[in-house]
């Protein structure tokens, strides 16, 4: 039985931090609005101490303060999100435009640091000496990154009112989202029904075909579900999830017990999971265990 909600390298993660402890404090009041001067001021006094050097300390303070920023719009870009209004407000924004790691936006990056030296090294060789030969290639990566975030932008919003404009067994959706894939062309598009989600891909060379979407039916609320709820890993994850999903099942290694799993289907499915709490409650309602794990993936 399914019941929806109303509400990367992360092995070592778990071991260290625990998976509750990481949903609650990765990206959170260093990535908000109000913490953007604390850390341009941080990272202005690391490099004074590290670099021994004095500094002009307003322009740098306002360099540091749009590099901060830069790195806050760019979460704000991916699927994961950030908490930009903390500590007022625990809210999530994200713009699911492209994914947590972007193997397109690295290498634009990586240009601009390859390239400025590549540059210095020819210069050297044949003896020409030039200002600051990094400069251009930091404005052209820069022009370059822009453009293709906004061209995600436009590519995604294209695929959610794809998604959004059909009727699914003659519902119309109550909301619709698109996620990333590695092609900026391909998206996993989500509707939510008022009795289930739907989940399908969207290739934007192609026709949309509504009749392909696998189908995740909501149920009632259960005392089981209620019970895991109450859990430390359920309530976190409860924090951040945005397109939940409930899934009810018999414990595999406890009699007369149940299984209760909650994803966001940001990040997997009921039988491939990405983030996942998990708890096993027994037949007179007690929680046995809980967890939330990073995904493993299970055979359908």
């Amino acid at each position: 039985m399914v019941i929806a909600a109303n509400a990367p390298d992360f092995d070592a993660v778990t071991f260290f931090m625990g998976g509750p402890t990481y949903i609650r404090w990765h990206r959170n009041i260093t990535h908000s609005l109000i913490a953007i001067p604390v850390m341009a001021l941080v990272t202005l006094l690391v490099v004074r101490l590290l670099g021994r050097k004095q500094i002009r300390w307003l322009p740098a303070f306002l360099i540091a303060i749009v590099g901060v920023a830069s790195h806050i719009v760019l979460d704000l870009t991916n699927v994961y999100g950030v908490r930009i209004l903390l500590p007022f407000s625990g809210q999530w924004f994200h713009w699911d435009m492209t994914p947590i790691f972007d193997l397109t936006l690295w290498a634009i990056l990586l240009l601009g640091v390859i390239a400025p030296w590549f540059g210095r090294l020819v210069g050297s060789e044949i003896g020409e000496h030039k200002g600051r030969p990094g400069k251009g290639w930091a404005i052209a990566c820069l022009v370059l990154f822009t453009a293709f975030d906004y061209g995600r932008l436009v590519l995604h919003d294209r695929a959610a009112a794809t998604v959004d404009s059909f009727l699914y067994s003659g519902q119309k959706p109550l909301r619709a989202g698109a996620f990333p894939d590695e092609n900026p062309l391909i998206w996993g598009g989500i509707a939510e029904l008022n009795d289930s989600y739907v989940s399908g891909t969207v290739d934007l060379r192609e026709r949309f075909r509504p009749n392909s979407v696998v189908r995740y039916y909501k149920a009632q609320r259960t005392p089981v579900v209620d019970a895991a709820m109450q859990t430390v890993p359920f309530r976190r994850f409860l924090e951040f999830v945005q397109w939940p999903i409930w899934q009810t099942e018999p414990a595999p290694d406890l009699e007369r017990a149940t299984r209760v799993s909650l994803i966001d289907l940001r990040f997997g499915t009921p039988s491939t999971p990405g983030f996942e709490a998990v708890a096993t409650v027994n037949d007179r309602g007690q929680v046995v265990d809980s967890a939330f794990t990073f995904g493993t993936p299970r055979p359908k």
